[in-house]
């Protein structure tokens, strides 16, 4: 985890598939307006858990509970990014951290969240 200032750069590489929508420079003067804490997180079915945190796009939308449903109302602001795959996943933390910044850790508390025979990372 990291607190970083993104640029138009990475911005525009990230959101390649947004660069030509009317909504694209708000989006980006949004994600700039303060510094965002970029993660890298590993787990059982780790994509899928946090994009069922984060909730659907459609902050308004969004479940209570959710990333989005307590903190967007919004379907374009939408507060958080979440991989969509561990294909995108991989691509996405490879831009976000340079491959010194990551590092394997296990919590002292890695046998309380999952339960016996669960998980095979050790």
């Amino acid at each position: 985890m990291k607190l970083m200032q993104l640029s138009d750069e990475i911005l525009r590489e990230h959101y390649a598939h947004l660069v030509d929508k009317p909504f694209f420079p708000g989006l980006c003067a949004s994600m700039q307006a303060s510094p965002v804490v970029a993660m890298a997180i590993s787990g059982v079915e780790a994509v899928q858990v946090v994009r069922t945190m984060a909730g659907v796009t459609n902050g308004r939308q969004a479940a209570p509970g959710t990333i989005r449903g307590d903190y967007s109302v919004s379907n374009q602001q939408n507060i958080v990014h979440a991989s969509d795959s561990v294909e995108n996943a991989a691509i996405e933390v490879a831009r976000f951290f340079k491959p010194e910044e990551i590092f394997d850790y296990q919590s002292g508390a890695f046998a309380y969240i999952y339960g016996d025979g669960e998980c095979s990372i050790s």
